[in-house]
């Protein structure tokens, strides 16, 4: 790496790199330039080739080095303290970092998958309301937000381990089933489908099927009706798409056969006779026969009859179907016809014939596919559609009784469900959740987005926040009613925004090098720049709110100058130096200096005030305070990094505004807890599941109070509430007590204290109830190792 430069001199307070209020500062342990050669020299972490020296990051040879996929400094000598044991926990060597914890609260507006499944709308007993985003079901309670006056709230279903695809009821109203995809875990391990069969009032799994039997997911699922549900019908998302039957109280598959080479959309039980099963899909409509203890090796048989279309015009594909009262089926197809299948009576002459369906009626519903029937308490038939956006509710003989359509910025009917009385829920393919009935119209309960998300800011004085991704929307939400408060049609992908300090304006970066100003008012756009071609990945503005800088994938910094009330932006200068695209950056506290990273791992400091300059002697700036702190790579965030990374395994970063925690967003669909500074390799930390893809982006409220969370390719977006002083983490469930009840599903790298219920601990008003971190002890020897982690099952109260 060349030879190093001479050690600048350290005098006085500047002694100290890690931590600038020690008033031990000349003997504290996390100065490396004090720590003895051989603790420098232990800990390092795996760095590619490019990677930089510890004399690099010291800072001996200037601040134009790149600094590895890790850009870290050597981890200082680890000390021993006494282990901070929370009272009343009853055992000792529990985290001694500091007490903290992120509680899961998954607001009911930020996310419904629609766009790409099916089977994922019900309505339960107590009138709740079961859907799923991500790995999350969702247990909704229309009649207003959480803690309204109308009761509504929502509970959560966390023990899936990947993205849900589909539910199904038990016919009592209180057991569910619910299907997860196969995916990947961070090292590469297979993550295998599975269903769970779990009780909605006590959210408690009752048993767990298919364990390495399911292949790539969980297609559909039915419950059995006649026999007060005691079969499961499964069908898998293999080339095959194995069809199987459980008898899901034992755990015990009863029979398994290969459906179809086609996809497989529907399944169900004819609720008059257990035996008969239909399934739907790609050209075809299945009619099978199975008989508990027969076939060829005395575990079940199941025999299957394809319908036959005739003089019909045989559909692309067959979404849906539901079973009528008098044994009819009714099946939507993609040509928008319903047809009426009537099962012809068993011929005695000739054995084996007769008593199968077949098509007795064909009735013209809808223009474009139907994605959804639904069976309603007085015996009238609503479908859905596609290209039309119509419900339409059909009485006997298909007569059509009332119609209403779905506005066009909802999408279409994905899935209908009854709620209490005569209101009506629906869900659309852009993933909102309406609620309503065909006589006064439809509105929206759930809203999200539809795509990937990479863009997030919240705003600096209320609890809002601001959401963009490839979908083109811009969203603004309110985090205190847990409402859509506004969404805009930006016409080009979103990827970054930030709030100007007043909160009236709002500045959106673009992929194509175009960045917009908007009032968040009015939602007019007061300022329209591009700069390049390329897109943008970070707009910041400085925290006196005096100039705004643009990260670009060319290489490039723009600063701008902004009028008073952010309206206005006039070119200020650039910063050129990086080799490769910007990725984040950040003011220092006084406006005057920016830090930024960029995709080949560098470091930069630039002298804004100065002219934008590159501050050639980064040792400068390792004590300058920084107003925000969302670079991955630093000085005081290195400890973040887990073994082996590349580079990219961590998107996004955030400091809480008090600097007492970090909130790291992974590419393993975590969302990880951290305390600040982050300045020693191997932190312990807490880690939180629930996005079913990489988490784009984190960030804090503005008091700190929550912390919300972008998934990519789930299109989710999560809000998490932070307990702290005497609180700890719920269980992983959520607590049916009241209409706001919460579900955290942490995993710790360190031992956390035992979970307490929820509702037994004050919901502090910021963050900082959390307590001070350690960050100045005395070195001495290594800490014993911890006590064995917990169950994880039993964390998520499984």
């Amino acid at each position: 790496m060349g030879k190093a430069l001479k050690q600048p001199e350290v005098k006085g307070d500047r002694a100290s790199t890690w931590c600038q209020r020690c008033p031990e500062r000349p003997k504290c342990w996390r100065d490396p330039l004090k720590a003895p050669a051989r603790s420098r020299a232990k800990g390092r972490l795996k760095l590619p080739l490019a990677a930089a020296s510890t004399r690099d990051l010291r800072g001996e040879r200037g601040s134009h080095e790149k600094v590895g996929a890790l850009g870290v400094p050597p981890a200082p000598r680890r000390p021993r303290s006494r282990p901070m044991v929370r009272r009343g926990s009853g055992g000792s060597g529990q985290i001694s970092e500091g007490l903290f914890s992120l509680t899961f609260l998954l607001t009911p507006s930020y996310g419904y998958r629609g766009r790409d499944s099916r089977s994922n709308l019900f309505v339960l007993r107590s009138g709740e309301v079961v859907y799923f985003i991500a790995c999350v079901v969702v247990l909704y309670r229309p009649g207003g937000g959480p803690g309204g006056s109308g009761g509504g709230g929502q509970r959560h279903y966390l023990g899936h381990t990947d993205c849900v695809r589909c539910l199904a009821v038990h016919p009592d109203g209180v057991r569910v089933a619910s299907g997860q995809t196969a995916g990947v875990d961070k090292d590469g391990k297979p993550l295998q489908p599975v269903v769970h069969i779990w009780d909605s009032e006590k959210l408690h799994k009752l048993q767990e099927i298919g364990l390495g039997v399911f292949e790539r997911g969980v297609g559909a699922l039915a419950f059995s009706v006649s026999d007060q549900g005691s079969f499961l019908c499964v069908v898998d998302d293999s080339n095959e798409h194995m069809l199987s039957v459980w008898d899901w109280n034992r755990g015990a598959k009863l029979v398994e056969i290969k459906s179809t080479n086609d996809s497989v959309l529907a399944v169900g039980f004819n609720p008059r006779d257990s035996s008969c099963i239909v399934t739907s899909g790609k050209s075809h409509v299945h009619f099978w026969n199975w008989s508990p203890g027969g076939g060829a090796q005395g575990n079940g048989g199941l025999t299957r009859k394809q319908g036959v279309f005739g003089k019909y015009k045989k559909p692309k594909f067959v979404p849906c179907f539901v079973f009528l009262p008098d044994g009819d089926i009714l099946t939507g197809d993609s040509e928008g016809t319903i047809l009426t299948w009537g099962r012809s009576p068993p011929d005695s002459r000739t054995p084996g014939r007769g008593g199968t369906f077949g098509i007795i009626a064909q009735t013209r519903a809808h223009e474009g596919s139907i994605f959804a029937l639904c069976l309603l308490r007085d015996g009238t038939v609503l479908s859905g559609g596609g290209r039309d956006r119509r419900l339409v509710q059909w009485g006997p003989g298909l007569t059509a009784l009332q119609e209403a359509e779905i506005p066009e910025q909802f999408g279409a009917v994905r899935a209908i469900a009854e709620g209490l009385g005569s209101e009506l829920l629906v869900g659309t393919t852009k993933n909102a959740l309406l609620r309503g009935d065909l006589t006064q119209g439809f509105s929206p309960v759930i809203q999200g987005h539809t795509d990937e998300l990479w863009g997030l800011c919240t705003h600096p004085s209320l609890n809002r926040f601001l959401t963009c991704g490839h979908d083109r929307q811009l969203c603004l939400w309110d985090g205190e009613s847990h409402a859509l408060a506004w969404s805009l049609d930006l016409k080009e992908t979103g990827l970054c925004a930030d709030f100007h300090p007043s909160g009236k304006v709002v500045a959106v970066g673009l992929n194509t090098g175009r960045w917009l100003v908007l009032d968040t008012e009015t939602r007019e756009i007061v300022s329209d720049v591009t700069d390049g071609n390329e897109q943008l990945s970070v707009v910041r503005y400085s925290p006196d709110g005096m100039y705004l800088a643009i990260g670009s994938h060319d290489n490039m910094i723009y600063i701008y100058s902004v009028s008073s009330d952010g309206a206005k932006c006039n070119r200020f200068g650039r910063c050129v130096g990086h080799s490769s695209f910007i990725t984040h950056l950040d003011w220092s506290k006084d406006g005057s200096f920016i830090m930024s990273n960029s995709g080949d791992y560098e470091i930069l400091y630039w002298d804004v005030a100065g002219g934008c300059k590159l501050l050639r002697n980064r040792y400068e700036s390792r004590d300058r305070e920084w107003a925000t702190y969302t670079c991955v790579l630093g000085f005081h965030v290195y400890g973040v990094w887990p073994d082996g990374s590349d580079g990219t395994d961590i998107n996004s970063l955030c400091r809480s505004h008090n600097e007492r925690v970090v909130a790291v967003a992974d590419d393993f669909c975590k969302v990880h807890l951290f305390l600040y500074p982050c300045a020693r390799a191997k932190a312990p930390s807490r880690k939180y599941g629930g996005h079913g893809s990489h988490v784009t982006s984190v960030r804090f409220t503005h008091d700190d109070s929550h912390l919300i969370s972008l998934g990519g390719k789930d299109a989710s977006i999560f809000q998490w509430r932070m307990l702290g002083g005497g609180g700890t983490p719920s269980r992983g469930v959520g607590d049916a007590s009241g209409p706001t009840s919460v579900a955290p599903s942490p995993s710790q790298d360190q031992e956390p204290s035992p979970p307490t219920s929820l509702h037994s601990v004050p919901s502090p008003g910021r963050a900082g109830a959390l307590g001070p971190p350690q960050h100045c002890t005395e070195p001495q020897a290594e800490p014993s190792s911890p006590a064995p982690l917990p169950d994880p099952a039993a964390e998520r109260g499984q």
